[in-house]
């Protein structure tokens, strides 16, 4: 045996075809990710945490009134809730209130896409000031409505009676003659430009050279919009609904400011809201809002699947 022989090496595995790459796409897509984290982590502790906390306390039998009779109540806080008189009543309102004001707007709103799609002078400032409406603040814009038009003294609408009638016109008091109107008008006011938005996109995306071409074959305006616009904006307008109505079942806004919930107004969230900071009933609040959370989870689970059939859709084309 050679002095020169060296012990012989010890060779490690060899690295399978490939790993060197995924490792290093791994490790590029972590540093994608990384300056997202903090956003998640915070998005998680001021949205999730809270749910969950609210998720416990349905489970509890908890009253400031009578702080040490708490402890754990099961269901019995969903039972009040579903059993309620009152509960019942708000439910009935929030359907109401939420199938009104999207009604509404969507017929406003395509009424008003329908107008805009044409070409004009001044077509951009328009479209600009019907907008507007939807970039008020939710009070502000309860508050203008309250005061500025609703009012029976010095309000627009009973000015707009006296200027046709004269001083012997009526002057209604529209808030206590017509008080959840008064909410859904208001509301239709605010969200009108959201639908139109929407429906003036779904206008704009439609195949023009297939419109002109049913002109030119003798089709009129209206046998094209029933059968080739309106079709084309089912889509759309379902997107609209769904998403008007996960908004507006949780309004508090205008309830609050118009009406306070009286006259038979109180929606689901007022009611919440009457529950919580009112009676201190924290376990029977915390239980409706989980039930209002349940049913808005399950309108944007139709919102969801609309868009994502809209968006393979527009992909497919």
């Amino acid at each position: 045996m050679s002095v020169d022989a060296k012990p012989e090496a010890k060779h490690r595995p060899a690295a399978p075809p490939g790993s060197e790459g995924t490792a290093l796409r791994k490790a590029g897509d972590w540093a994608r990710r990384a300056p997202l984290l903090p956003a998640l982590v915070f998005m998680i502790i001021v949205t999730q945490l809270p749910f969950v906390v609210t998720i416990i306390t349905s489970f509890m039998d908890w009253n400031a009134y009578y702080p040490d009779e708490r402890g754990f109540a099961g269901f019995a806080n969903f039972r009040r809730v579903l059993t309620d008189a009152n509960t019942r009543n708000a439910i009935w309102v929030t359907i109401l209130l939420t199938a009104g004001v999207v009604l509404l707007s969507l017929v406003l709103g395509l009424l008003i896409a329908l107008l805009l799609d044409r070409k004009f002078r001044g077509r951009g400032v328009v479209r600009t000031m019907m907008i507007t409406p939807f970039l008020v603040v939710p009070v502000a814009a309860a508050l203008l409505w309250k005061h500025a038009l609703y009012n029976p003294t010095y309000g627009l609408f009973n000015g707009v009676l006296k200027w046709i009638f004269g001083e012997n016109a009526p002057q209604p008091d529209w808030i206590s003659n017509q008080p959840l109107w008064s909410i859904i008008f208001a509301l239709v006011w605010q969200w009108t430009p959201f639908m139109m938005l929407i429906l003036l996109a779904g206008l704009q995306s439609r195949p023009l050279d297939v419109i002109e071409a049913a002109g030119i074959d003798g089709a009129n305006q209206w046998g094209i919009f029933r059968y080739m616009t309106l079709p084309h904006l089912r889509q759309y307008l379902e997107l609209s609904a769904l998403l008007g109505s996960i908004y507006v079942v949780q309004n508090f806004d205008a309830v609050f400011t118009i009406t306070s919930g009286g006259l038979g107004t109180a929606n689901l969230p007022y009611t919440i809201y009457q529950t919580f900071y009112t009676a201190h009933d924290y376990g029977r609040a915390s239980a409706a809002g989980v039930i209002v959370v349940i049913g808005t989870i399950a309108i944007a689970t139709f919102a969801l699947r609309s868009v994502s059939t809209l968006f393979r859709e527009e992909t497919g084309r």
